[in-house]
């Protein structure tokens, strides 16, 4: 149900709109599909219409997450696309009717760190898991039919028909692409096929491994393939998981469960002659971040985390390993891409067949699915068991119809 009006009329998009939700009330209980108010835009932020989402594992984390920062009621999702319905006053880049990719990593574009070409950590909204708006603390634009607050997730929460974002966390897209591709590219795909492209910067010709074939070490599969790498290895304790990575380039497979009774990175290091030039931990767990660091090569190899660990969590590594072995660790948020910068060329390279969008997506469901999706994640059926899309199947119709894709493996 929609209560907004057409976004040309500039006096009624400044009202609040009424509109569907799938709300995470309890940790680990299923979403409730409830109406919900959205209130207008502030200044520097807009007012979105989604027209595709996608189901993350960092959205399951947080779902059934108890302690801080953990919040609850809280509306999750941060993977979409949309249309802008209205903007706050003071923006700029986009007007309404555009489309735009969010995302959770802000690119304000005025810190010194935006401006440089060595980070994408934006300095003047430094990320963090908040439940409200970034320049607005202990505000949030969300409310339910009883007034209560809802909370933000990601600087996105796109599991509603309708979100508010800071300027700072939309990318504008040409509208021609098909949505339920260039979604994908609002986190997950991204942020593997960065982590390979822009963080390592993978060498033509080079051995790479990548700890974990759900959807981001897929990505990053598919990220080594486009920089030319010779051989890539896969490393999970699915085998199944070795026929799914074959299509994005997967050359040989691990499983890290029937090693008998060496290390994983005893084996990698056995199979490449001394290390991987380059080795993606893309689980979310400290001794995995450990075991690539022991098989990447000595002098010049690199170690890129990307999996989320739970808070507190160390690395441990030897001393004497990291002082005499040269060899280097990098943390990777969104893949090291500046989204308003990397984005447009992922999708260039989309158009221009060489990124390969299409297989991360299998399955399709209904919006009121939503908790079936979660299932498929839970129970690893899916190649990244979180991926989901909300696609509009009447252009243009008043009452949209739409669906919940869930990108999975047969």
């Amino acid at each position: 149900m929609e209560n907004g009006n057409s976004s040309g009329d500039n006096k009624s998009s400044r009202k609040p709109i009424r509109c569907k939700a799938a709300v995470s009330r309890k940790a680990g209980e299923p979403l409730v599909m409830e109406e919900i108010m959205v209130a207008p835009p502030q200044p520097y932020e807009v007012r979105i219409r989604i027209i595709c989402t996608a189901l993350c594992h960092s959205d399951v984390t947080f779902w059934k997450l108890q302690v801080p920062p953990a919040c609850f009621p809280r509306i999750l999702g941060h993977e979409a696309i949309g249309v802008v319905e209205s903007v706050g006053e003071n923006v700029k880049e986009v007007v309404e009717g555009d489309t735009v990719l969010p995302t959770f990593m802000p690119d304000c574009g005025d810190c010194v760190d935006c401006k440089s070409h060595k980070s994408n950590l934006c300095s003047k909204f430094p990320f963090k898991v908040s439940p409200w708006m970034p320049r607005y603390e202990n505000s949030s634009r969300f409310t339910d039919l009883n007034g209560q607050t809802l909370f933000h997730f990601l600087n996105v929460s796109s599991f509603s028909e309708y979100t508010v974002l800071d300027v700072a966390n939309i990318v504008k897209i040409d509208s021609s692409i098909p949505p339920s591709r260039a979604c994908l590219l609002s986190c997950g795909v991204s942020t593997g096929v960065g982590a390979a492209w822009e963080t390592a910067k993978v060498e033509q010709g080079s051995t790479v491994v990548i700890f974990g074939l759900g959807s981001i070490g897929l990505a990053v599969a598919e990220g080594a393939r486009l920089c030319g790498a010779s051989r890539i290895i896969g490393v999970d304790i699915n085998p199944a998981k070795f026929q799914v990575g074959q299509n994005f380039g997967i050359t040989e497979f691990v499983n890290s469960m029937t090693c008998e009774k060496k290390r994983v990175s005893e084996v990698i290091n056995e199979m490449t002659g001394g290390g991987a030039d380059y080795c993606f931990e893309c689980v979310g767990s400290s001794s995995l971040v450990q075991e690539a660091y022991a098989c990447c090569r000595q002098g010049w190899g690199k170690t890129i985390t990307l999996g989320v660990d739970k808070p507190g969590s160390q690395i441990c590594l030897d001393s004497f390993d990291v002082l005499h072995h040269g060899k280097i660790l990098l943390g990777s948020l969104f893949g090291g891409l500046k989204a308003k910068t990397h984005i447009p060329l992922l999708l260039k390279r989309y158009l221009s067949n060489e990124l390969e969008l299409d297989k991360f997506v299998t399955h399709e469901m209904k919006f009121e699915e939503i908790n079936d999706a979660f299932q498929l994640l839970l129970e690893g059926k899916c190649i990244r068991a979180w991926r989901g899309c909300l696609r509009d199947v009447k252009a243009g119709a008043t009452s949209m119809e739409k669906w919940l894709t869930v990108v999975g493996y047969p």
